[in-house]
């Protein structure tokens, strides 16, 4: 048989374009990913061995954990921004490791430590770190640094770290006035470089600042030939025969510091992701990921003679920065220093020590963001940002965290808790306020302010609160019973849930089902708001709660005042006040006097937002008209002083003035039919015209249809005004038809294009805003 000839494989032209479009997506990230890798390349080669030395590990443990953070975690991670490394977070916590097991087991707590990482990331209970508040995280920072700046001033000073962060403040002051060698000088250079280099004109800084102040500083060094100590390497870095090995006992202490590792190392890395996440607009980090990415980052360190690996702030920032866009920036950064270890680690032996502790007193200091504090104080968190700080430096970091932790819990459990309970005159009456959530806690200061009332009174009990538990129920309900019995009465204003609403029979109200729904005050009826609750009365037994009781016959638009000033005044007044000298409203809303009808609520605007003009039937005179000038006077204000973006013009349902067009004006109204004179074009046009659609349906009441072509008249008659002609004319005003179904809730905007109504959820606002459909 003659063998068949081979088949040809083409690849599918779809298929083809994919692979085309990803490689070239590809070769335009490398413009960006390469120049930022050795960016960060520069950066974190000082870094490593900086770190390496605060934790009194081998130097090239340092670089190790360099190239396995890059390569590993950059590849298999879920932050692409982050670029991971020896962390300056884990330096007392090694120190500490180092100086109780040795170098060796210090690996294998290392390597375990990164697979209790990949437990913790297959879990997925990473996202459990967004609950960590701010504050501890800036705190943990600061607690970092400062705990590093207190360890390495010791070494630029030219002595010796000690154990732990105290001990070192307190032999500071010794080192200070102690006799100062070269290493000082070598330390003050290393550190006025780097606060010196910001300062720099914007071409000079494209250099890193650490690479530059570590090289000038070596140079000197070499020039001037001082004796000082320097970085002991060994003659060939990529000799690695490293074994971790595992203790022989002490397991418990073992299993210690593995867990704090593992927890601080994904506690870090994670909350530095998030970081990296605010700084760039690209793909979010899958935090799930990122721990296992960073879990067998550590278990390859480990195994070969590498610091614990963590996802670090300074080399990440500067990633983003320097212009990264994808994890090949990472990844890249990692391979340029393993060419690095390979090709030039003979110059490692002539970087003095000093140099390196100059810097990490600079990264140090860096930690304590002046901007994070600000920030925490305007949040109210700085008890919390101190209790971490604190905890850090005094105990260790994850101690620390975890103080913080609680502390934040407390507080937050306090501000759930809170309630604002006063009592205050109103005349001759009394008003107790409660805010915030009313719980046990708040009873003995609830019965304090309860006893001051005297007996007999008429009380007003303001409740404002967001919960309100059994004890604090119970004590309400049986202080009204006792207030009653001395002949005082209670009147229950409650606003929002009604826990309280049956207090007087004793009946909580603990589901939102059970209560009544009632409208927000700003937007009921007052006949709602007021008449809520109906006191006992002749025609039987109400609920015995009523709002306070009008004095003298106040009518409802009095209350509504006094509403306003007790409960509205304040949070308004900061707009206001910015707004008392001047106004720049964004439309002038043209609409009915109709009481239905009210221009902030369906365009969802505020105080300073809208130039309104209402008057019967939203007409719009002729120009030439003198008979009635306020309206002009109103358009050619808003148009030509106050240069409004829009003119709408409201119509809406069942306008009575539309349906007086259709029926007659009563004869004993000369005024009214003198009006709607200015009305009868849109009447004729209603007449001549086909009917307007609503989303492609007229409306069946003739006065609604009226009121369509109403609304498209005025607009006609607004383009005669020469001041709106001519700004239409040069883009700089827009006129707006719209149409207020009132018994469905719903607003339309006309729309050019089809001669129709349409629902704002297809379109723009009446602000010119974009509404979802």
């Amino acid at each position: 048989m003659t063998p068949s000839p081979a088949k040809e494989y083409r690849v599918p032209p779809g298929e083809r374009s994919r692979w085309q479009a990803a490689i070239k997506k590809a070769g335009e990230n490398l413009r960006y990913d390469l120049p930022a890798s050795l960016v960060v390349f520069l950066v974190a080669v000082p870094l490593s061995l900086g770190i390496a030395l605060a934790s009194g590990a081998p130097i090239v443990a340092g670089l190790i954990a360099a190239v396995v953070g890059g390569v590993v975690a950059g590849a298999l991670g879920g932050s692409p921004m982050q670029v991971s490394g020896p962390a300056a977070g884990l330096t007392v916590i090694m120190a500490e490791t180092i100086n109780h097991f040795g170098w060796a087991t210090t690996c294998a707590i290392t390597l375990c430590a990164g697979a209790l990482q990949v437990v913790l990331g297959l879990s997925r209970i990473a996202r459990a770190a967004l609950a960590i508040s701010p504050a501890i995280v800036h705190g943990m920072l600061a607690g970092i640094g400062i705990t590093i700046v207190l360890a390495q001033l010791h070494i630029v000073l030219g002595g010796s770290a000690q154990s732990s962060p105290i001990a070192n403040i307190k032999d500071l002051p010794g080192q200070i006035v102690d006799h100062h060698g070269p290493a000082t000088l070598i330390g003050l250079i290393t550190i006025a470089i780097l606060l010196l280099w910001p300062k720099l004109p914007a071409v000079v800084r494209k250099v890193p600042g650490p690479l530059v102040a570590v090289l000038a500083v070596t140079l000197l060094a070499m020039a001037t030939g001082i004796t000082l100590d320097r970085v002991e390497v060994s003659a060939n870095l990529l000799d690695i025969t490293f074994v971790p090995v595992f203790p022989d006992q002490d397991w418990v202490g073992f299993g210690m510091a593995v867990l704090t590792i593992g927890l601080v190392a994904s506690v870090e890395s994670l909350l530095s992701a998030i970081a990296v996440d605010k700084m760039h607009t690209g793909k979010r980090a899958n935090l799930d990921r990122e721990l296992i990415g960073q879990g067998v980052a550590n278990m390859a360190s480990g195994s070969l003679g590498g610091l614990p690996v963590t996802g670090v702030i300074v080399r990440s920032s500067t990633n983003v920065q320097s212009g990264a866009r994808t994890r090949a920036s990472a990844i890249l950064h990692g391979l340029w220093i393993f060419l690095f270890v390979a090709v030039l680690a003979g110059v490692l032996h002539n970087i003095p020590l000093a140099a390196l502790a100059g810097l990490l007193v600079h990264v140090g200091a860096k930690l304590v963001d002046i901007g994070h504090i600000k920030e925490v104080v305007r949040h109210g968190d700085l008890a919390i940002y101190l209790i971490t700080l604190v905890g850090v430096i005094a105990i260790d970091l994850l101690t620390g965290v975890l103080i913080g932790i609680g502390a934040a819990a407390v507080l937050i459990l306090r501000r759930l808790l809170w309630s604002g309970i006063h009592a205050e005159r109103d005349g001759d009456q009394w008003r107790v306020v409660i805010e915030g959530a009313l719980a046990s806690l708040s009873i003995p200061r609830l019965t304090r302010v309860l006893g001051g009332i005297p007996a007999g009174a008429t009380v007003t009990l303001e409740l404002v609160v967001d919960y309100l538990d059994h004890a604090a129920f119970d004590k309400l309900s049986a202080w009204q019973h006792a207030h009653e019995r001395t002949g005082g009465t209670v009147i229950v204003d409650e606003i929002g849930h009604p826990w309280f609403e049956r207090g007087k029979a004793g009946e909580p109200i603990v589901r939102k089902s059970d209560a009544q729904r009632v409208l927000p005050r700003w937007f009921a009826p007052w006949s709602e708001w007021q008449q809520a609750h109906e006191p006992d009365g002749p025609d039987g037994p109400g609920d015995g709660l009523a709002l306070p009781a009008p004095r003298s016959g106040q009518p409802p638009i009095h209350l509504g005042m006094i509403e306003f000033q007790r409960r509205t005044s304040h949070l308004v007044k900061p707009t206001l006040s910015r707004l008392a000298d001047s106004q720049a409203p964004q439309a002038l809303f043209i609409t009915c006097g109709d009481a239905r009808i009210v221009p902030n609520i369906i365009t969802t605007s505020g105080p300073g937002d809208l130039f309104t003009v209402r008057n019967i039937g939203n007409l719009v005179p002729e120009h030439a008209a003198v008979e009635d000038a306020s309206i002009g006077a109103a358009v050619e204000f808003a148009v030509g002083v106050l240069k409004v973006r829009q003119v709408v013009v409201c119509g809406h349902s069942s306008c009575g003035a539309m349906k007086a067009l259709l029926s007659g004006v009563p004869d004993d109204s000369p005024a009214l039919r003198s009006w709607l004179r200015h009305a009868e074009p849109s009447l004729e046009r209603a007449r001549t015209h086909p009917p307007v659609g609503i989303d492609g349906t007229p409306p069946e009441s003739e006065a609604d249809r009226l009121a369509l072509h109403n609304v498209l008249q005025q607009l006609d008659r607004l383009r005669g005004y020469p001041a709106v002609e001519r700004a239409e004319a040069l883009g700089e005003l827009e006129l707006v038809g719209t149409y207020f179904d009132v018994g469905a809730a719903e607003v339309h905007l006309y729309d050019p294009a089809t001669g129709e109504f349409r629902a704002a959820g297809t379109t723009i606002d009446p602000l010119g805003r974009a509404v979802a459909g």
